[in-house]
């Protein structure tokens, strides 16, 4: 029963790991990270935009990864997000965590100087492999990206990002779980988790 209830989250982004397990623990699942002779799994991500096929395709790869070891009966989770900027094109979208390594917040702030267009969202999509079944979801979060960085909670764009329902704060400026109340992460995770659940009685 112990194993049916493990889950293996495959990320290197240990702040990921910490918002599944806040939406996920009280569902009775133990979330933990996957890792591949002590690494987190190194992927080959398809050439694509659409963050929906690079989930999928990681799923299969980390069912491929844990085959015939003793994590293959467990729960595989994976997730794919990105901040997709309206006049940008929806840049930097599946590129997100590559541009944030690259020019960070402060080059986000510096493309969008004096424009007035600065709307946004945050896309995850979710996809855990349990028992032979697919469970999926995508979260999105509306918002736009804020003229100053403010904020050191959370990580990535967050301190940058202004989600709609809200009260003007950037992410950044928010606890955990406020975060977790409107992000597309926690969206996400939440539509997983009623999917867990099933249907009331």
């Amino acid at each position: 029963m112990l194993k049916e209830l493990k889950i293996l989250f495959a990320t290197s982004n240990q702040n990921k790991i910490k918002e599944a397990r806040a939406i996920l623990q009280p569902l009775g699942y133990s979330v933990q990270q996957l890792l591949i002779e002590g690494a987190p799994p190194d992927f080959v991500e398809p050439q694509t935009e659409d963050i929906k096929i690079i989930s999928s395709s990681k799923v299969e790869q980390s069912l491929e990864m844990i085959s015939g070891t003793e994590f293959s009966d467990f729960s595989i989770l994976v997730e794919d997000s990105g901040l997709f900027i309206n006049n940008l094109g929806g840049f930097p979208g599946v590129y997100s965590s590559y541009v944030q390594k690259t020019i960070g917040n402060d080059g986000i702030i510096r493309i969008l100087e004096g424009n007035n267009n600065r709307q946004a969202e945050y896309r995850a999509y979710t996809i855990l492999y349990q028992n032979g079944k697919y469970f999926d979801s995508l979260g999105i979060c509306s918002g736009k990206i804020s003229t100053e960085i403010r904020g050191s909670s959370g990580f990535g764009f967050d301190p940058i990002f202004i989600p709609d329902l809200g009260d003007g704060r950037t992410f950044g400026e928010m606890s955990q779980s406020e975060k977790d109340s409107k992000s597309h992460r926690g969206k996400s995770l939440r539509i997983l988790s009623d999917e867990l659940r099933g249907p009331s009685e």
